[in-house]
């Protein structure tokens, strides 16, 4: 299966035209009572000063403030008061599967282009955060226009699988725990992942995301995943642990664990009251995620 490059996923902005990602919440200076002041930085008008948050651009940190607090604060200028909206991909080797028109991680990156395009293009601030279970989280922070989208689809392109690898089980953790202090009230989290790494840690991570910004969920799967195998026998595995499998005498306790994962996440998203969207391998992102999009509006 060809893997996404950078040429596809800018050429995803055309498709990306017209998509909505819902209401906005309030602005933080709306909850914490901001000013504008009469300061001045970048040629912008300084809106507020909060506290450092990793991601920050350190050439914003007010000194002045600082010295006075103890502890690192930042300016917001009148620019950066556009909504973040921050896109959170659980890209690890796992998702170097699909059995029907492309792969998990083709998904992923396909629908993460398209959700990038949708919000620079509604006028919203694109942050990232990148998780392979490998290596450190990426952080990406939330920047405007084109300056916000091409960093992370350049980074999209550059950390997405190459090869078939084992899932790593803390991937979603790590990632959920680096964005969260990045999270603002009025900001939006957009999580991708195909929550196979998801445990009770995670769960604990996801309601505390909620609690602090406007978060949704989008799970990547493959028909392949919840139907089994066909009759027949099957070599499985990844290179130096291959496995022959029977397609009929497997099925049910393949179809147990995947009905066992499905319950778990439906449960958790119930409980903490959270949108919920799925998307196949077997259905091409520029048919399902306007209509996802349209029906979360």
């Amino acid at each position: 299966m060809i893997l996404p490059d950078l040429d596809e996923l800018l050429a995803l902005r055309g498709a990306a035209q017209g998509l909505k990602l819902g209401a906005r919440r309030a602005a933080l200076a709306q909850l914490q009572g901001g000013h504008r002041s009469a300061q001045r930085g970048r040629g912008l008008e300084v809106e507020e000063v909060r506290p450092y948050a990793a991601g920050d651009d350190a050439r914003s940190i007010d000194w002045r403030v600082t010295a006075r607090r103890g502890r690192l604060h930042t300016k917001l200028y009148r620019e950066d008061r556009e909504r973040p909206v921050w896109l959170l991909a659980d890209l690890h080797a796992g998702l170097f599967f699909g059995s029907r028109r492309q792969l998990k991680s083709a998904l992923l990156l396909r629908t993460a282009a398209m959700l990038g395009w949708a919000a620079v293009n509604g006028g919203d601030r694109l942050g990232a955060v990148l998780a392979d279970g490998q290596t450190e989280p990426l952080i990406l922070p939330p920047r405007a226009r084109q300056a916000g989208v091409l960093p992370f689809l350049e980074a999209l392109v550059e950390r997405q699988p190459r090869a078939p690898g084992r899932a790593a089980a803390d991937s979603l953790q790590r990632a959920l725990q680096t964005v969260q202090p990045l999270l603002r009230p009025g900001s939006m989290l957009l999580l991708l992942s195909d929550f196979s790494g998801l445990d009770e840690h995670g769960e604990m991570q996801l309601a505390s995301a909620a609690a602090r910004c406007d978060c949704r969920l989008l799970w990547l799967s493959d028909p392949l995943e919840s139907s089994g195998l066909p009759r027949g026998q099957y070599r499985l595995g990844l290179p130096g642990r291959l496995w022959w499998l029977d397609g009929e005498r497997s099925r049910d306790a393949w179809q147990s664990v995947w009905r066992e994962r499905e319950h778990r996440l439906e449960a958790v998203t119930r409980r903490l009251g959270l949108p919920l969207a799925r998307l196949t391998t077997a259905d091409p992102v520029t048919v399902t995620l306007p209509r996802l999009l349209r029906e979360a509006a």
